[in-house]
């Protein structure tokens, strides 16, 4: 069997969250030769891999959604060569329907961006291109200046453009780790290979976390927020559209694909799982140390909001002056935020804050007292269920599945096994950093409690299970048998 595993910005270039589920997935099915299509923003990460990639992934294909155009056609063109260009007229009804967003014609985009002849750059300075915008904003948007309005459609036309002019290796099963590019690059191998099957896994529901990344950035203004968020939801349509199954981590983000307009039949819930085995060494806190230890296993990101966490670690130690927090996982993602944290720590003049870099989450997580997560966007942590791996219990804000971890769902009734704060609550988080800090006994039935829930739930056994019929399913509907390891 032939999986073609697509993901956007993740494995094999950063570590943790998606890329650690992604490389325990393919660990687990050595049976199965995986390819892998990786969406970039540019070639500055070109082969910049930070795993050592298992025997069973066969090959590697970047996509650069910000790349210059290499078709043949583009070179040495000046602009008036650009008038040259034509549209068949089935291509130009489907293009038009793609920038409408009206009962999108996705086939006809597919079959457009597959002449070998096309020229992005020709396509996006094409007087077709610019009928179609014209009349697009002449019915929704002519209260503004028409000239920024048609510039903003060629940068946000650019990398959907980019992805679609991308030829995927020939697979049985697409395996999309989101939807955005990710699916659209599954949904138009789908149309390409029509035996194949397709298979959409996600983490957090990627329409949501891009309209709140908009909402927030300062680079689009106005009304632009608006077409770039209906934008992702054009995408997002399209590869649930195309996918077979569509699979969530908890029924609450079942829930919100089914109100994005993912049809209820296709999606399942499959959770999250780790190896419980590799903690049994893990080793845990000297006796002699005298402090409360608070561990952060993350990357140093806004996403993670470590601002947040440092402030509200600094409020609780102020209190307790023995509280010692721990920084671990990488800090160049981005080293502009990294710096800043930094300097936060500084300006406040926080005493014990340790900042390792990467690590072995193994050699430093049994140490810590407790752990604490205090993100804007997540989907079912693992650096959670890793904690409960040592019996640690977990603070963590209220994004993604942290609730139903922390507390439990689905009939759980193991009672909490750490807190849950509300996000961006400096006072809430500093209060829950003091209410476990001051009482051992209560943190150590959290751990516990935890522990529980991840050996009754959250096994990567489970995991492996739930991943095996579905690639056994949609292997036979892409006429390929297969055979698993009963386990």
């Amino acid at each position: 069997m032939k999986v073609c595993l697509i993901a956007e910005g993740c494995y094999p270039y950063v570590v943790g969250g998606v890329s650690s589920w992604i490389h325990s997935l393919i660990n687990a099915f050595p049976q199965v030769d995986f390819s892998l299509v990786a969406i970039l923003s540019d070639r500055g990460m070109r082969g910049k891999f930070v795993y050592d990639l298992p025997e069973n992934l066969k090959e590697i294909h970047e996509v650069y959604l910000l790349d210059k155009d290499w078709s043949p056609n583009s070179k040495g063109l000046d602009n008036d060569q650009f008038a040259w260009m034509k549209l068949q007229r089935h291509h130009h009804k489907a293009l038009k329907s793609l920038v409408n967003g009206e009962n999108v014609d996705w086939k006809g985009v597919f079959d457009l961006f597959h002449d070998e002849k096309l020229s992005i750059n020709e396509l996006l300075m094409s007087p077709a291109f610019l009928q179609i915008i014209r009349d697009y904003y002449k019915k929704h948007f002519s209260n503004i200046t028409f000239s920024d309005f048609l510039w903003t459609m060629r940068s946000i036309y650019l990398p959907l453009f980019i992805a679609m002019q991308f030829v995927p290796p020939k697979a049985d099963i697409y395996h999309c780790v989101a939807t955005g590019y990710s699916g659209i690059v599954g949904a138009m191998a789908k149309a390409l290979y029509p035996t194949s099957a397709m298979m959409i896994s996600e983490h957090g529901i990627y329409t949501r976390e891009r309209e709140e990344e908009i909402i927030r950035a300062h680079w689009v203004q106005g009304i632009y927020k608006d077409i770039w968020i209906q934008q992702f939801r054009k995408m997002s349509l399209c590869a649930y559209e195309y996918a077979d199954v569509v699979t969530a981590l908890f029924a609450y983000a079942r829930e919100l694909q089914i109100e994005l307009g993912c049809p209820a039949e296709k999606t399942e819930i499959t959770p999250n799982g780790i190896r419980t085995d590799r903690f049994l060494t893990a080793p845990g806190k000297d006796e002699n140390d005298p402090f409360i230890n608070v561990g952060a296993i993350l990357r140093i990101t806004p996403i993670k909001d470590v601002k947040t966490m440092i402030s509200a670690f600094h409020f609780a130690q102020q209190r307790e002056p023995m509280l010692k927090l721990w920084l671990m996982g990488p800090d160049d993602e981005d080293p502009e935020y990294a710096a800043e944290c930094r300097m936060l720590i500084d300006t406040l003049h926080v005493k014990n804050v340790e900042i390792t870099g990467r690590i072995n989450t193994i050699d430093y997580i049994g140490k810590m007292d407790m752990t604490i997560l205090t993100s804007i966007s997540e989907g079912q942590p693992l650096t959670i269920l890793e904690s409960y791996a040592v019996k640690k219990p977990c603070i963590a804000t209220n994004v993604g599945n942290c609730y139903g971890l922390i507390m439990g769902e689905d009939g759980d009734d193991l009672g909490p096994a750490g807190i849950v704060a509300p996000v961006m609550n400096i006072n809430a988080i500093a209060e829950a950093i003091l209410e476990l800090a001051r009482d051992p006994k209560r943190r150590e039935e959290m751990g516990e409690r935890g522990y529980k829930r991840l050996m009754q739930k959250y096994k990567i056994e489970y995991m492996t299970r739930n991943y095996q019929a579905l690639y056994a399913r949609l292997g036979r509907q892409a006429g390929v048998e297969i055979e698993f390891e009963k386990g």
